[in-house]
């Protein structure tokens, strides 16, 4: 029997954001996510809300590789990394993601929050200051959130190098300083400014910390992320990401940085300790989606192709799309129950994209949120147009 006045508040909530709007619909998918999917009671709808940037989600060698990986290793491991859970393909994906992000060394979780969540209460020191765009994804201020209370922690305005110093300026003493930035903001679209973070970084002694999760697979000619976009492999002290998305849209997570960084985070990250690894299904079908990223870099260039062809495709339609590189295009609306109204529209339309708001992004800031893919043919995009033409 539950508590009466918890029970009592729970449907009060779920009462207000039902009568305002506000409530999110949840869709059951019944079919492999690609660029046009199976929705109970609806039927065939074409996904524009996916982060398979590549389409790899169902690409037939991915989908291979995972079931290889329940042949040879079974279900899961059963254990935690240290005791008996660290499988010869967890050695050699993170062997494989370390070199195609181009650090000395990377180490799997079962998701990029998890990785988050071990970098900055293992690596961050007592001593140390931290710097945090203010804009950055919920998953790196929950991991800042366990981080000693000793540590100093700042927020610095978005993307903004001045305000940035000062605060570089005001931790001098401070033995190291990070600064963490998102590459690419997920709610935003656009691109950190890794060039300028990394002149600071160097001009400063500090430590540059970028959260690749909606970068790796999309920016960059061969889809090594925002670094590579920028001409900076090799550049970035601690790269963390996601394998949910474009390599391969299962799940999983990784840290890449020195061998020593990953070295401290295998004795002393609680994640890693305390949590199962990563299944090997995963792990195979990310080695894998890697491999064909590799092996065909025209994947990433139909990915560009695309993403210039919808940006302009909305542009024509009057929409007010900020130019960026990346696959996530937001169309602000402001208000979250107009933004999930018109998202239903598309959805009545056959097209899902979502309507974001409170508490995803500010209040007042609400959005639809476009995410372009490989996968999506030209019929595709024309009828994504059609549809959003009827707004």
């Amino acid at each position: 029997m539950p508590n009466a006045n918890f029970d009592k508040r729970c449907q009060e909530n779920i009462n207000q954001w039902t009568q305002s709007g506000q409530l999110k619909p949840f869709y059951n998918i019944t079919s492999p996510m690609r660029p046009v999917v199976e929705i109970e009671d609806k039927g065939e709808v074409l996904v524009l809300c996916a982060n398979n940037y590549l389409g790899l989600a169902d690409h037939p060698e991915v989908i291979e590789a995972g079931i290889q990986g329940m042949r040879d290793y079974g279900a899961g491991t059963a254990s935690v990394r240290f005791i008996c859970g660290t499988l010869g393909c967890h050695r050699k994906l993170e062997k494989k993601i370390a070199d195609f992000v181009g650090t000395e060394s990377s180490l799997s979780y079962v998701s990029c929050w998890n990785a988050n969540e071990a970098l900055f209460p293992t690596l961050v020191g007592p001593e140390d200051a931290i710097l945090s765009d203010e804009l950055n994804h919920a998953s790196i201020i929950d991991g800042m959130r366990l981080m000693s209370k000793k540590v100093a922690k700042n927020v610095y305005k978005h993307s903004d190098l001045e305000d940035l110093e000062n605060k570089l300026k005001e931790t001098q003493s401070h033995a190291t300083r990070w600064v963490v930035t998102d590459g690419v903001f997920s709610m935003e679209g656009d691109v950190a400014k890794l060039p300028e973070l990394g002149a600071l970084c160097k001009q400063y002694d500090a430590m540059l910390v970028v959260d690749d999760s909606h970068g790796v697979g999309v920016l960059g000619t061969g889809g090594k992320g925002t670094h590579e976009h920028f001409d900076m492999v090799g550049q970035i002290d601690v790269i963390t990401g996601t394998l949910g998305k474009a390599l391969g849209g299962a799940a999983g997570g990784y840290i890449a940085a020195s061998q020593n960084a990953v070295s401290v985070l295998e004795q002393r990250g609680r994640p890693s300790l305390f949590s199962n690894a990563l299944p090997a299904t995963v792990a195979y079908s990310a080695h894998k989606a890697i491999e064909v990223i590799e092996n065909d870099p025209s994947i990433v260039a139909r990915l560009h192709s695309n993403v210039a062809t919808f940006r302009q495709g909305l542009a024509d339609l009057g929409f007010d799309c900020t130019p960026s590189p990346t696959a996530i295009i937001p169309i602000m609306i402001g208000d979250e129950a107009e933004a999930i109204r018109k998202s239903k529209q598309l959805f009545d339309l056959g097209v899902m994209v979502i309507g974001f708001g409170f508490p995803v992004v500010p209040k007042g800031e609400a959005r639809l949120r476009v995410q372009v893919s490989a996968a999506l043919t030209d019929d595709h995009i024309q009828q994504a147009m059609d549809a959003f033409a009827k707004l």
